[in-house]
This record gives structure tokens, sequence and C-alpha cells, in this order.
């Protein structure tokens, strides 16, 4: 008998109130029309106290919570893994090729590391999406890769309006301004990319300002 998928929602609560919720709770239910997993008939919104992470777990056995500090939002170093990208469409506790990158970064010396799907493209990181400038417009791994179908990306493709859905070598990131952002953390600047220092951008400090509405 196959395990039964547990599912993940890190929520940010910032100011007392939880500002993509709505975002959660899409994705969510998307997620469990996909693989089977009954949804939660009942959530409470997680709101007032102090900024921090809410944590869910849902499975068909019910909801489980806990609560996290936020952790830095200082620009990142980068190195590319070693470890090949898995699709991992849904946030799931399935994590361990995304554990691995991050212990393999941090034995280097980085804060995470970029994962590829064969071909050599970049795909995700061990805790961020990866976006990109490009021609003007706000450029992302495309979803065909099986990278996580995130909050934070949703969020800013609202904010963006769209992203548009492009193959990049980690080689040629080096020469863009990138950025990496999550759901519980919102927009951080990448400093470096394989020991290469990447540009910054006004649009991306833009994105950060507004990501939290």
């Amino acid at each position: 008998m196959s395990r039964q998928p547990v599912l993940i929602e890190t929520v940010r609560v910032r100011g007392g109130t939880a500002p993509l919720w709505g975002h959660h709770l899409a994705r969510l239910f998307d997620s469990c029309r996909a693989i089977g997993v009954h949804p939660p008939l009942v959530l409470e919104t997680p709101e007032g106290g102090a900024d921090r992470v809410h944590r869910l777990l849902v499975s068909s056995r019910g909801v489980e919570s806990e609560e996290r500090a936020v952790g830095a939002v200082t620009p990142i170093r980068l190195v590319t893994s070693a470890i090949r990208h898995e699709p991992y469409p849904h946030k799931t506790t399935d994590r361990a090729q995304f554990d691995r990158a991050l212990s393999e970064a941090a034995a280097r010396g980085a804060d995470d590391g970029l994962l590829l799907v064969a071909g050599g493209w970049a795909a995700e990181t061990g805790i961020w999406g990866v976006y990109w400038w490009e021609d003007g417009r706000l450029s992302a791994p495309p979803f065909d890769f099986g990278i996580l179908d995130s909050v934070a990306r949703r969020r800013l493709a609202e904010l963006a309006g769209g992203i548009v859905e492009r193959r990049i070598l980690p080689t040629d990131l080096a020469g863009r301004s990138v950025f990496v952002a999550n759901a519980a953390r919102g927009v951080v600047a990448v400093h470096s990319v394989d020991g290469v220092d990447v540009v910054s951008s006004s649009e991306t400090a833009r994105l950060a300002a507004a990501f939290w509405g």
C-alpha cells in the first residue's frame, strides 16, 4: 500500500494577519483534488500575535499545525546542486531531494542549492522558487519541469501581470537580475550564483515592497 501523502502549507503571519491566506487555500484545495486527499472541512485563519510562520500539515487523517520563527531575508548565495530535480508539483513532506540540496550547499559555504532537470536547466532550490528579469518581463522555469506551483509564484504573477516561462542555464543566471521567493519570507535577492555576483534591479525591489500587500 502506498504511503498517504501529507500536504504542507507554510503561511506567513505578518502584522497580525495572514496576507496570502486566500492563495494558500486555493493552492491547498487544488492539491487535495489532484492527489486524492480529503480537503479539511474547517480551517481557522491564522492571525494575531507575533510575526511568524504558521505551518499546516494536511492529510486524509486530518490537519496538524505548528509555528516557527521567520527565517533570514538577507541576500543568498546559490550554488548549482549535484542533486537531480525530480517532479514536485505539490508541496508535500516528501522533500528528501531538497534537504540533500540544502545540506550539500551548506557544505560548500552557500545558502541553498539550485537543482537542475535533464539538459542542465535550472528548476528550483531547496526552499525557494527562482525568478529573473529578461527583456523587461518577469521570468521563471516552466511548470512542465515538475516544479512547485507555489503560493509565492501565484502572488508574483498577480503583481507582475504574469510570468513568462523560460528555460535557463545556471551560467546564464549570473548575467541577469535574479531573485528567489517563497510564501514564508517573501522576495529575497540573490547575491551570487556559483560564486559569480548577480545584478540588482529596482523592479525586484518594487515586487518585494508589494509582495505582502
